[in-house]
C-alpha cells in the first residue's frame, strides 16, 4: 500500500480525491491546506508520495517542495495543479518533484503516475513536457558520464552543493567541477537549465 498525503488548498477537491482513490492502492493518511502543513505533515507521518498543488498559502510552490524534500528526501512529491505556467513547471522541477499532473488528469493516470514515481521514476503532464520542449533547442550535446548523471539527478532533487558531497563521498570542489562540465556537454549556464535540458533528452 501507497501511503499518500493530499496538500490542496480546497477541502472539496481534497474530499474528492479520497472519494476516487477510496478503492485502490493508495492510503491517505493524512491533508494538508497550506503550504507550511504539507511540511510539517509530511514530517510528521512520512508518507512516500506528498500530491500537492502549487498555489497555496504560506511560501511558493517550489519552496513547499523543497522543504518537503530537505526534511523526508525519500518521499516523492508529485505535483498536481491548474497551473502549467512555464515559471512553476521550471521551479518544481528544479526543487525536485518527481511529477508534474494537471488537474484535467484522470484517476487512471493519476494512479499510473503515483505508481511509477514510488518505483523511481519521473511523469510529466503531455503539455508540460510539450512547453519544456518548446523552450529548448536541441544542441549537439555530449553524453553524460555515470557520475555526472548522478549529479545531475541529486541536482534534480534539490540537493545543494554540500549535501551531493556528502552523499557520493567527494568534496565540493568536486561536485562543482562536475558541474561545470555537464553545463558546458549540455550547453546551459544553470542548475535549473541542466535539469530542464537533461529530463528533455532522457539523460537522468
Amino acid at each position: 500500500m501507497i501511503r499518500m498525503i493530499i496538500a490542496d488548498s480546497h477541502p472539496i477537491f481534497r474530499e474528492g480525491l479520497r472519494a476516487v482513490l477510496a478503492d485502490s492502492h493508495i492510503a491517505i493518511t493524512g491533508e494538508a491546506s497550506s503550504g507550511d502543513e504539507a511540511v510539517v505533515r509530511a514530517r510528521e507521518l512520512r508518507p512516500d508520495v506528498v500530491l500537492m498543488d502549487l498555489r497555496m498559502s504560506s511560501g511558493d510552490g517550489a519552496d513547499t517542495v523543497a522543504r518537503i524534500l530537505d526534511d523526508r528526501p525519500e518521499t516523492r512529491v508529485v505535483v498536481l495543479t491548474g497551473s502549467a505556467d512555464d515559471r512553476d513547471i521550471l521551479g518544481a522541477i528544479s526543487a525536485g518533484v518527481a511529477g508534474y499532473l494537471l488537474k484535467e488528469t484522470s484517476v487512471l493516470e493519476l494512479l499510473s503516475a503515483i505508481s511509477t514515481v514510488v518505483e523511481g521514476g519521473t511523469v510529466l503532464a503531455p503539455p508540460v513536457a510539450t512547453k519544456l520542449v518548446s523552450r529548448m533547442s536541441v544542441p549537439e550535446t555530449q553524453p553524460l558520464t555515470p557520475r555526472e548523471a548522478e549529479v545531475l539527478s541529486l541536482v534534480a532533487k534539490g540537493r545543494s552543493n554540500a549535501e551531493i558531497a556528502r552523499s557520493l563521498i567527494i568534496g565540493e570542489s568536486t561536485v562543482k567541477t562536475h558541474l561545470n562540465r555537464i553545463f558546458g556537454k549540455l550547453d546551459v549556464s544553470d542548475r535549473t537549465a541542466a535539469v530542464t535540458a537533461a529530463l528533455r533528452w532522457g539523460l537522468i
